[in-house]
């Protein structure tokens, strides 16, 4: 058995490592402030358009890199959906940051991230399962991390529910000085490359950029800011579109309950 102090401390490093996962750098702001504060009408209603294709198309490849000062270095490959609440599917790699010497020490540095439309899904490595009855995927529901963390499990839940790639878009659109940069080659495609600032979730000031392709859909996204572990940089391309996008529920008995762990925690 061991100690209380050690559970809490593996549980709490999984959930933190597991849902930073492809969240958003920011959560979205009010939409209605850049029509109050005036990004010219021609970039809003770019804008608007580029997040309705972009949600319509209802499918993507994603591929993204995150870092957090010294903490996170990671990069995430998978598909998402998001016609009917979030799904999808991430593999997640550690590649750097005290994160990844924790999840080392766990016996792995790269983890499947599952999403489904009530809660997120975690596997990780044998060394941890050993401290979970043998179970390798942690469930965290979004309704108990709603419970779990107060005001901060909901940001954070809201923000797992928000990782579609229309979300970034959204978040420019409450931007006040939304602007277009120019036009450029990303991937192989002529681009327009929209530019603004924001007011971050538990965090200064940050920039987003977008770059979207001649069907209005978002091909890159970057978002950066500072928090209070450092620079946060966030660095997201979509491709296929559209892309079959199939998940499955992990297997009940080889599936943890992150509340249930808690308080296992808290009783030993």
């Amino acid at each position: 058995m061991t100690s209380t102090r050690a559970r809490r401390s593996v549980l709490w490093v999984a959930l933190l490592t597991a849902l930073t996962a492809l969240a958003a750098c920011t959560s979205s702001d009010d939409p209605g402030q850049a029509d109050r504060t005036g990004p010219a009408r021609a970039v809003t209603a770019a804008l608007r358009t580029v997040e309705r294709s972009t949600g319509q198309a209802e499918s993507a490849r994603v591929r993204s890199t995150t870092t957090m000062g010294s903490t996170l270095s990671m990069r995430a490959t998978g598909t998402l959906a998001w016609s009917d609440g979030l799904t999808g599917s991430l593999t997640i790699t550690y590649t750097g940051g005290t994160t990844a010497e924790t999840m080392r020490r766990l016996g792995t540095t790269s983890m499947e991230a599952r999403y489904l439309p009530d809660a997120y899904y975690a596997r990780m490595g044998d060394t941890f399962a050993e401290k979970t009855d043998g179970k390798h995927w942690i469930k965290y529901a979004y309704d108990d991390l709603d419970d779990l963390a107060g005001s901060s499990g909901a940001a954070l839940a809201d923000q797992m529910r928000g990782t579609a790639p229309h979300t970034s878009v959204k978040l420019l659109l409450s931007s006040a000085d939304a602007r277009k940069v120019g036009e450029e080659t990303v991937s192989g495609e002529h681009t327009r490359h929209y530019s603004g600032t924001v007011q971050g979730e538990g965090a200064t000031e940050q920039t987003v950029d977008i770059w979207v392709d001649d069907r209005d859909l978002l091909v890159k996204k970057v978002e950066k800011g500072r928090t209070a572990t450092g620079a946060l940089t966030q660095t997201a391309y979509y491709s296929d579109y559209g892309v079959k996008t199939e998940v499955e529920r992990p297997a009940a008995g080889d599936t943890a309950d992150l509340k249930e762990l808690l308080k296992s925690s808290e009783r030993h």
